[in-house]
């Protein structure tokens, strides 16, 4: 049976010790990596998906425009959207006044069908129409009710095509 001598315990002088604390090191350096990697894309994809809700609100916003007769009298104006339907307004959608950016003028008898809202102003015996095309602007930011939303702002274009009559034509478009 041998039986390890004072004098070999005596000579490792603590290697084992020494390297187990590197490891160590190491292993904790690796594992606070992991958490800080797994902590910036978990914020990543928070921030993504808020910027998409962002747009989502927008584009509700403008669909509420374009169904409301904005043409008559464009104007600046507010919207207020609850893009996850709870009850409390998540985005605040600002609109710039519409824009009237370009229009071409068309023949009463080849006026092509329009939207509802323009009712029966468009006949036969129109003598001008318009095809106009509107440039709708919104600029989108969160309510800060010390949600992570905060500061969270987009900002949309969208155009949209309207046919309008000589009047409402020479009344709102500049072009």
């Amino acid at each position: 049976m041998n039986t390890p001598s004072l004098s070999s315990a005596g000579r490792q002088r603590g290697a084992a010790l020494v390297v187990g604390l590197i490891l160590l090191a190491l292993i904790t350096i690796m594992v606070v990596s992991a958490f800080n990697l797994s902590s910036t894309n978990v914020q990543s994809v928070g921030n993504m998906q808020l910027r998409d809700e962002a747009i989502a609100a927008a584009n509700r916003g403008i669909e509420l425009v374009m169904s409301s007769a904005f043409t008559a009298a464009p104007a600046a104006q507010t919207v207020d959207v609850d893009i996850d339907n709870d009850g409390t307004m998540d985005f605040h959608v600002d609109f710039a006044r519409p824009t009237c950016v370009s229009a071409e003028r068309i023949a009463g008898a080849s006026v092509p069908p329009s939207s509802l809202f323009l009712g029966s102003s468009f006949g036969v015996t129109t003598s001008n129409a318009y095809r106009t095309v509107w440039d709708l602007q919104a600029d989108v930011s969160a309510f800060d009710q010390g949600t992570v939303a905060h500061g969270t702002a987009v900002h949309v274009h969208q155009g949209v095509r309207v046919l309008l009559t000589e009047v409402q034509y020479n009344a709102v478009c500049n072009v």
